[in-house]
């Protein structure tokens, strides 16, 4: 059959990955994961965990025979480079903004054969944010709004949650941050996020849980809208720190619902 030409034996080094093939019912062919992939649960009980987003167990990878393993990022590039060492076909994304991922679906999905499935999930994702759109339209009021990856140093989000945050009717805190791909050119002070006075805050720290209370701790903190209205909100970090079909979904539901709350908090 032409489709076992395609890769049949397939390892995600990181959780998007994972979730296409399950959304598109490739399941079957995922070998291997990430031990950060939480979604879906089910891919968590069935299959072997074989890396960090940083690490992997190449001896446990090569067991598995893989005919392609997929990663994202540069990040990644020192695991890639054992791989194809190794003799592994590898295929790193690097994907950054909501274009960037739609497109990534398209591609990935057509590497292993299944584009008519990867055009209709992309199809599904760009109907939901247009949904998102309209109703970010009918805002009276578009609030200011600072996405926090990280606490110390404190890091504004990526690429892709400040295009979600836009598309849900927020304004962004750092507009001029907004295609900063490495984390260490988004590193702020206290006094810069103090100036921008942004009137929601929204914490995704990865890997740990965010603490309003610490934010508020934080020196000159008290004069920030968000501060004195209690407009801060958490995201849990699977929902939207990874470039994929859950920050597309629940992610940006997350973010409209807390848009649209704080503006009738605001306004009502």
């Amino acid at each position: 059959m032409l489709l076992n030409r395609f890769p049949q034996r397939i390892i995600c080094l990181t959780e998007e990955g994972t979730e296409i093939l399950y959304n598109i019912n490739e399941q079957h062919r995922l070998v291997g994961i990430s031990g950060f992939t939480y979604r879906p649960p089910e891919a968590r009980k069935e299959k072997p965990k074989v890396s960090t987003f940083l690490d992997a167990k190449f001896e446990d990878i090569i067991d598995l025979k893989p005919d392609l393993v997929v990663g994202y990022s540069d990040l990644q590039a020192n695991i890639a480079s054992e791989l194809i060492k190794r003799g592994i076909n590898v295929f790193i994304f690097n994907h950054r903004t909501v274009e960037e991922i739609l497109n990534m679906i398209i591609q990935f999905t057509s590497l292993i054969g299944c584009q008519e499935k990867g055009l209709k999930l992309v199809e599904s994702y760009e109907k939901k944010l247009e949904g998102i759109k309209q109703q970010a339209s009918l805002l009276s009021y578009h609030p200011t709004v600072f996405f926090e990856e990280w606490d110390d140093p404190i890091i504004s989000g990526s690429a892709w949650v400040n295009d979600l945050i836009e598309i849900a009717g927020g304004k962004l805190a750092f507009p001029e941050l907004k295609n900063k791909a490495l984390a260490k050119d988004r590193i702020l002070l206290n006094e810069q996020v103090i100036a921008r006075n942004p009137e929601i805050i929204i914490g995704s720290w990865c890997g740990k849980m965010f603490k309003p209370e610490k934010v508020k701790q934080r020196i000159g903190f008290e004069n920030i809208k968000a501060i004195q209205q209690n407009q801060l909100y958490e995201i849990k970090s699977e929902l939207i720190l990874q470039p994929g079909p859950a920050a597309l979904t629940e992610g940006l539901d997350k973010i409209a619902e807390i848009i649209i709350n704080s503006c009738q908090y605001y306004f009502d």
